[in-house]
């Protein structure tokens, strides 16, 4: 075989490899979704241990998605009678449920 080749076949091979490589190390990447689920939990369990701030596993979340994800965690945490804001009838309507005597 002549040098050209030989050249030929081995940068072929190089791109094939870094190529799988490259694919391989994209696909253990965690999705979004599973970015968003890690903070659930690590602002869960920073919320029963009293602490304070952005947990580290939040990082990759959108601004947006954060603070949904922020006030939410603090509704959970709140006493059951605390989070019954509203007290919605099956017709889907207030019915009474704020403030007492209104007509």
């Amino acid at each position: 075989m002549k040098r050209r080749s030989i050249a030929i076949i081995s940068a072929a091979a190089l791109t094939v490899a870094g190529l799988t490589t490259g694919l391989i190390v994209w696909l253990s990447q965690p999705s979004y979704d599973d970015i968003v689920k890690d903070c659930q939990k690590a602002l869960a369990a920073q919320s029963k241990a009293g602490g304070e701030g952005k947990p580290s596993d939040c990082n990759g979340v959108k601004k947006d998605d954060y603070g949904a994800l922020v006030i939410s965690n603090a509704f959970d945490n709140l006493p059951q009678k605390d989070q019954d804001v509203l007290d919605y009838y099956d017709d889907g309507s207030i019915n009474d449920s704020i403030g007492g005597d209104t007509p």
